[in-house]
């Protein structure tokens, strides 16, 4: 493979990609890279120091599309968001998985690695449904997961201008272009409110196929993190709440998959957002530098 030796990252299907002879990031064939994506959930890239702008174009590179959350700002371009949502942990979640905008992808840069903590958190999905026992899956298979939440308007309008590519300005968004953007992904209804925030109710199975294949994969933000927005309410689809041993059960086997990136400086990962959750462990080291991006897979690379 181009220019990097391959090892297993921890006890699960990730992979850790090791640069060999100084290669940087452009060096590695986009089809490559998705082809071990594809088997190993996730990827960390080690030793290829790549800049901000390196990183960009790598993301790009990979991609039909970026998308963004509109509560935080670009850094270097039109593609990494700095992670700065606070300094506690941050639950496991798929990125916007409490909405119809879930990426395909979700990227990491560390820039400059925490001294301690601030480990981000992985969970492959795969290997948690597998573990779950039948009762808890004939739960999660009974009916979609409802996330109900509400948006301020400028957020919403933002994100909504982002998609558009600038031709529409955020004060010329209507809720009708909001509702056209959201479908897709699971099924979504939109009420506008008199304030011009909006609420969404979002229905999407807590477990599903993924980007490569039909096999089904316990990747959801039920456990997940709402920073910087009103938390969503989510329940079973007709608003029935988890019991407490449907709850305990997922926290249990979740936490027993979980496994952990410490960052070095330079590292890059790769995530299949529609198989594996992510958080994090709580921030010790307030220097860290860590950027997130967020894709839709490019159509040339998704036949392997």
């Amino acid at each position: 493979m181009f220019a990097a030796t391959i090892a297993p990252f921890g006890t699960g299907q990730g992979r850790l990609i090791t640069a060999e002879d100084g290669a940087a990031l452009s060096e590695l064939r986009p089809r490559e890279v998705v082809a071990e994506l594809a088997e190993a959930g996730f990827l960390l890239l080690r030793g290829f120091a790549p800049s901000l702008e390196d990183f960009s174009l790598f993301v790009k590179h990979h991609s039909d599309r970026v998308t963004l959350d509109p509560a935080r700002s670009f850094h270097g371009g039109d593609v990494a968001q700095k992670v700065d949502a606070g300094y506690d942990s941050v639950g496991l979640h798929t990125e916007n998985g409490n909405s119809p905008f879930a990426p395909d992808l979700t990227w990491f840069l560390s820039e400059k690695a925490a001294s301690s903590g601030s480990q981000t958190t992985v969970c492959d999905g795969y290997r948690v449904w597998d573990a779950f026992g039948e009762r808890t899956r004939a739960a999660y298979l009974s009916q979609d997961i409802l996330y109900s939440r509400r948006v301020e308007e400028s957020r919403w309008k933002g994100f909504v201008s982002h998609h558009s590519g600038g031709t529409k300005a955020p004060e010329d968004i209507t809720v009708d272009d909001m509702r056209a953007l959201a479908q897709g992904q699971g099924r979504t209804v939109i009420e506008l409110l008199d304030d011009g925030a909006i609420r969404y109710d979002f229905h999407i199975p807590a477990a599903h196929p993924t980007l490569f294949g039909d096999r089904l994969a316990f990747a959801n933000s039920i456990l997940g993190p709402s920073n910087n927005y009103e938390p969503p309410r989510i329940t079973f689809a007709d608003g029935t709440p988890f019991d407490a041993e449907l709850v305990e059960e997922t926290e249990r086997v979740t936490a027993e998959m979980t496994e952990e990136i410490v960052w070095q400086d330079g590292d890059v990962a790769l995530v299949d957002n529609t198989r594996v959750m992510h958080g994090r462990r709580p921030i010790e080291d307030p220097e860290r530098t860590i950027y997130n991006a967020q894709s839709y897979l490019a159509a040339e690379l998704r036949s392997r």
